[in-house]
């Protein structure tokens, strides 16, 4: 399948740039969008489709029983499917010229520490690295060192250990209530959060090993103010692909609110079903798009762009009080995106808030925590927090941190990190983004 993607859109990046007409250069870009599109779609959504319609046609009293694809997801396929379509696109617009050297573009779109979970790169960006000459370069490397650290520390002590928690909540709601519930969908936020941006870290720093820089992914969205400013921290190569090849494409911002209120909610519905064929995928979209609506309605969602209290170590009433309620509102999304359905959101959203604060959940809560969490992994959870908070400002959170320490302080720190891997890993859990 990455070898069918990569020579399809190789060759018809060539044509279009070959072409002499403008019926040709489209003839050649459609046939690129509808077979990629076609293979994503057949191979990740026909089982879904096929279901939904059975389900569907079931509700009028007809009965059919549709024929299911038995075959597991190519790997990496909605990001390198995504590689390819921004470069055909690019050279359909006349942003880029087709690249002739076969092996350079092959790189591009299956660059190793990006192909199964990101970042979704650009022709623009990643190809001119490729094709110039590299040089081991010792400060980038080293640079690249401390990023693949945090990336591990994320994910093998962060995220690894609160799936453990989460999926035992999740598995098994029916047997928890209130507070508890909350844990649940806490833990599964913080993993979500070091599994993801722990491997976009790994992938940036190893690239960077190699010469190689990388989209940024992630810029600590859990200290974002409001929902816009999340969405430019979260996955953000993923978001900006959306803002420039469906967003502006569809209008973007231009011809008035109804048009801006249109095209949000189809990006987030859009974002919802990439993450997988599931009604809790588009549901998690849906959700997002309704809590960015006010900002997009008030022209608000421009108002923090700027580093939450940059300069400063200790936040404002104000930002902690906004970033509190932004944080609150995630964690509630995140319930639907965890779910198995709908009807299992409902029910787990139904239990946690129905007696939220009496004191048997409080009580069940807390012997939740004493028999199966322990106070080692909060203290730990507190003390990524303080040090992405400190770091905040830098493009990762070991980026700079430390660097004005004597060398003896600066080791100590990174031997630390790197025992706290060996000796409070949790079970090993694979990455929830190689899923899609």
């Amino acid at each position: 399948m990455l070898m069918f993607s990569t020579g399809l859109d190789y060759y018809t990046g060539l044509r279009i740039t070959a072409a002499n007409h403008e019926r040709e250069k489209k003839f050649w870009f459609w046939l690129s969008l509808i077979v990629n599109l076609g293979f994503l779609g057949v191979f990740k959504y026909y089982n879904f489709f096929a279901e939904s319609f059975a389900t569907a046609i079931s509700n009028f009293g007809l009965q059919i029983n549709p024929k299911s694809l038995d075959v597991i997801l190519p790997v990496g396929i909605s990001f390198y499917t995504f590689h390819g379509l921004s470069y055909v696109i690019d050279i359909y617009k006349g942003r880029i010229k087709a690249e002739k050297n076969l092996i350079d573009y092959s790189v591009f779109v299956s660059f190793f520490p990006l192909l199964v979970a990101g970042p979704i790169e650009r022709a623009t960006h990643l190809l001119p690295q490729i094709q110039r000459e590299r040089k081991f370069n010792y400060t980038k490397a080293v640079d690249g060192m401390r990023q693949i650290l945090w990336g591990l520390f994320k994910k093998i002590v962060i995220a690894d250990n609160c799936a453990q928690h989460a999926d035992l909540i999740f598995n098994n709601s029916g047997d928890y209530s209130g507070f508890t519930l909350f844990l649940g969908a806490l833990f599964f936020t913080f993993q979500i959060y070091g599994d993801f941006s722990g491997y976009s870290d790994i992938a940036l720093g190893t690239a960077r090993l190699f010469g190689v820089e990388l989209l940024r992914n992630f810029a600590f969205p859990y200290f974002s103010r409001d929902i816009a400013e999340f969405w430019r921290r979260w996955h953000i190569s993923l978001s900006t692909w959306f803002r420039d090849y469906l967003y502006i494409p569809l209008g973007g911002s231009k011809g008035g609110t109804w048009i801006k209120v249109r095209n949000t909610f189809i990006i987030f519905i859009v974002s919802g079903f990439w993450h997988g064929a599931n009604w809790t995928f588009i549901a998690w979209g849906l959700l997002n798009a309704l809590f960015i609506m006010p900002s997009i309605i008030f022209n608000t969602n421009r108002d923090n762009l700027e580093i939450v209290s940059k300069g400063k170590y200790i936040p404002t009433l104000s930002d902690v009080t906004k970033i509190t309620i932004t944080f609150c509102m995630t964690v509630f999304a995140w319930i639907f995106f965890r779910a198995e359905s709908i009807t299992h959101a409902f029910q787990i959203i139904s239990s946690m808030f129905s007696g939220f604060l009496q004191n048997s959940t409080l009580v069940e809560a807390k012997v939740f925590v004493d028999e199966q969490v322990g106070y080692t992994l909060p203290i730990v959870i507190i003390l990524f927090f303080v040090i992405e908070w400190v770091g905040r400002e830098s493009q990762f959170a070991l980026a700079d941190l430390g660097l004005s320490w004597s060398k003896k302080y600066r080791i100590a720190f990174y031997y630390v990190l790197i025992l706290l891997i060996f000796f409070l890993g949790g079970s090993k859990q694979g990455f929830i983004y190689f899923q899609f």
